[in-house]
């Protein structure tokens, strides 16, 4: 083990307890047929070829390997003459950066899409996180240039050897994330490493080395170099990780997420002695793991439903803005969901999400306490269609961020509002195959509705319209006839 890294527990690393194992993937992932071709062709033509990164580290965690990535001491130039014969495709968009992309053929038709980089040795100016690109003369000085030792590995082909030079197999056993030199360097290169720690973390349920979370706290307001498409971009895979409570944690301690999010360490409110809630924080991240335990029982094996887990860190946010100390020890916060709505939407705009993510949290955040008025008396049928009508396509995210955020340690309390949500998902099962609630319309079109009144298109079709919804909603299907003679006396009383 690396010295100063923290213990691991027995067992929390399971698939690294047998590294025979995962040596032997190794082997078999340098003599696959594609990557086999690949080292054979670079090694005729005089070149090294290397497998780096995150495949190598994946390969010995077990773990799915997606993407291959290379990299070689032949320049953008050479590496584009030895892979075209083996490529039905080549690009070099990337090539400014010593970066060839090809699609490689295997065998009975197979392909598989690589990226082959040059050796690289940038240099930054601490100003961006842009490099000057230049490029290396060794594998060793490849490596460590990158950002944690356990992706600082390498496979090198085509006679397979572990290139290990920072420590990156140790810490792997360990379960420790590091950069491979001075964190304060490297994440002074570019501050996004930072970020990727929290991230990985999440990804691989790894610890960060205390000097690198020391120096992610020490260089945190070098974040805002970056843009907020790349912060975006790397919140959103913390968020579709298997532990992104673990990530979001290291943020907020770190002082990052002040920087990026800075809604979410807000909901650390000062307790007074006087006036006792919850804490909103931690509820905040209970209420994120529950919804992504709904999401895995719902839609087992599906991609992460990272619109779901933004809703559920966030759907509190409201409440520092809005809390208000009441007589007698109680605590409101009253419009919570309507404030919070506001600033998710605010949020997601700095950090450019698109507008079908943050129509649908802000959403989901505004309606989030609508079925606790349900708990607490039974609904009509009306307001159940109400429900579903507000809530429209984010029905489920919205039933499950509502079971999700019940918390309580008071067991009566929970069974009662999860009997009530089993209730309100029957009804609205049962009138969605009644009246197939999805695509609810009045039983009028507009055609029709003009056609009954004569009148010609305007402002009156639309009120008559909603009017005529409300009447659905309201009573169900009354049958056209009715409904005709419900919209001439709606007319008549307009005089």
């Amino acid at each position: 083990m690396t010295p100063g890294a923290p213990a691991r527990a027995p067992g929390t690393l399971e698939p690294m307890l047998n590294m025979a194992e995962g040596l032997d993937r190794l082997g078999a992932l340098a003599t696959s047929p594609i990557v086999a071709r690949l080292g054979a062709a670079f090694a005729e033509a005089g070149f090294e070829l290397a497998i780096v990164g995150g495949p190598v580290r994946d390969a010995l965690l077990g773990r799915p390997t997606h993407d291959l990535d290379f990299t070689t001491d032949a320049r953008p130039d050479e590496t584009l003459r030895i892979v075209k014969p083996l490529a039905s495709g080549t690009w070099d968009i990337g090539r400014a950066f010593g970066t060839i992309g090809a699609k490689v053929a295997g065998p009975a038709g197979t392909a598989e899409q690589v990226e082959i980089t040059t050796y690289r040795a940038d240099s930054y100016d601490g100003l961006t996180r842009k490099p000057t690109v230049a490029f290396g003369d060794s594998l060793e000085g490849d490596l460590a240039r990158r950002d944690f030792t356990v992706g600082a590995m390498a496979l090198r082909l085509p006679l397979p050897a572990l290139v290990d030079p920072t420590g990156g197999v140790e810490d792997l056993i360990a379960g420790v994330l590091r950069t491979p030199g001075d964190p304060d360097v490297s994440f002074g290169d570019d501050p996004l490493r930072m970020l990727r720690a929290a991230r990985f973390a999440g990804q691989l349920g790894f610890e960060v080395a205390p000097d690198t979370l020391e120096a992610m706290s020490g260089l945190r307001e070098s974040i805002r170099i970056v843009s907020p498409e790349r912060v975006q971009g790397e919140l959103v895979k913390l968020l579709a990780s298997d532990d992104p409570v673990r990530g979001i944690r290291i943020l907020v301690d770190t002082g990052l997420m002040g920087e990026i999010v800075p809604e979410v360490p807000a909901l650390r409110l000062e307790i007074d002695e006087h006036h006792h809630h919850k804490d909103v924080y931690e509820h905040s991240l209970t209420v994120l793991r529950q919804a992504i335990d709904l999401e895995h029982q719902r839609h087992p094996g599906e991609a992460p439903d990272v619109t779901l887990r933004l809703a559920a860190l966030l759907h509190d946010i409201g409440k520092p803005a809005t809390r208000k100390l009441e007589p007698g020890g109680g605590v409101s916060f009253h419009h919570h969901d309507l404030k919070g709505a506001r600033l998710a939407r605010k949020r997601l705009q700095a950090l450019r999400f698109d507008s079908d993510t943050i129509a649908a949290v802000s959403q989901l955040i505004e309606q989030h306490l609508r079925f606790f008025g349900y708990a607490e008396g039974a609904w009509t049928d009306s307001a159940v269609r109400r429900y579903v009508r507000d809530a429209g396509d984010q029905l489920e995210r919205l039933h499950m961020l509502t079971r999700a955020d019940v918390t309580t340690r008071n067991r009566r309390k929970a069974a009662r509002l999860g009997a009530a949500y089993d209730d309100i998902e029957r009804r609205i099962d049962e009138l969605a195959a009644q009246e197939e609630l999805d695509a609810m319309r009045p039983e009028l079109d507009g055609n029709r509705i003009q056609e009954v009144l004569g009148i010609g298109p305007g402002r009156e079709v639309g009120e008559a319209y909603r009017y005529l919804l409300d009447v659905r909603l309201d009573e169900g299907v009354i049958g056209p006839e009715a409904a005709e003679q419900r919209l001439r006396d709606w007319w008549a009383a307009r005089g």
